[in-house]
């Protein structure tokens, strides 16, 4: 149960003015409050947190014990660079309504975002993917649906900066691990 739990509170942290996020607040605000367009980001979030929780057991079972720690810090690590450093664009363009197109750009985007690296580096290191999926899945929908439901708060620079912040902690969470677990601290 730790997985899921603290997988669900990192991914909701994680997830905070992420590019799916900032892509459906940016279709909702222009377009409306489309149900479809939710249904399309709740359906890839689960998609996309699914494949982070295969791809985490299938690691599970290649490391060994000790070196599982060492890779969820360099997984945790890749989400803090990834939410410090990429900065989604404000005003995400959609020439069309279509939904197989927000869909193919919600897949591309979520499969690299630092939520999924969270859901990957927490199912290793907690040896609990299926655990850290599921939280995945509902952190994911949870964030999106906020994003359809609220998409006015994600322009502000306060989840700009928030989303940073919590990228700075994740690079120090992850730092601090690597270097417990090599015996330096």
């Amino acid at each position: 149960m730790p997985a899921f739990y603290l997988t669900l509170i990192a991914v909701l942290l994680a997830g905070i003015g992420a590019r799916d996020q900032v892509t459906i607040a940016g279709l909702a605000l222009r377009q409306g409050r489309r149900p479809a367009v939710l249904v399309v980001a709740i359906v890839t979030a689960a998609l996309t947190a699914l494949f982070a929780a295969y791809a985490a057991r299938f690691m599970l079972e290649q490391l060994p014990p000790p070196a599982r720690t060492i890779f969820a810090a360099i997984a945790l690590g890749m989400a803090g660079l990834e939410s410090m450093v990429l900065a989604p664009r404000r005003d995400p363009r959609e020439p069309t309504n279509s939904l197989g197109a927000l869909a193919l750009v919600l897949l591309a985007a979520q499969v690299t975002d630092a939520a999924r690296f969270v859901v990957f580096g927490m199912g290793v290191g907690l040896a609990g993917p299926w655990a850290a999926g599921a939280a995945g899945v509902l952190g994911g929908g949870i964030l999106v649906t906020f994003a359809w439901a609220r998409p006015e708060l994600l322009g502000t620079p306060a989840a700009r900066w928030t989303r940073r912040l919590v990228g700075a902690l994740l690079l120090l969470v992850a730092i601090t691990m690597f270097l417990s677990k090599s015996g330096i601290l």
